[in-house]
């Protein structure tokens, strides 16, 4: 695994946003856990409104709006993931 991993989504090269794949795993996963759990509260906070009015293309914007930090997360737990396998083959 090379030490700096493109974020998914970067069709840029070079592309500027990186993940450190050496990077501490506790590091790691509190950047991983900070962006899924912003996403989980906004949607929670979308979900238990009682009047909610929107029309189909500002909600197509919101949700590409918190793809991005979700997307992001799960990078950074595929990062974690592959540390991890890599450990425990040792």
């Amino acid at each position: 695994m090379n030490r700096y991993m493109p974020l998914t989504g970067i069709d840029l090269i070079p592309a500027s946003l990186l993940i450190d794949t050496q990077a501490p795993l506790d590091v790691l996963q509190a950047m991983a856990d900070y962006r899924i759990r912003t996403v989980t509260q906004v949607l929670e906070n979308i979900a238990f409104r009682a009047e909610l009015g929107c029309d189909t293309v500002v909600l197509s914007d919101f949700s590409k709006l918190l793809a991005i930090p979700l997307r992001d997360g799960c990078d950074l737990m595929d990062v974690i993931g592959r540390r991890l396998r890599a450990l425990a083959a040792e």
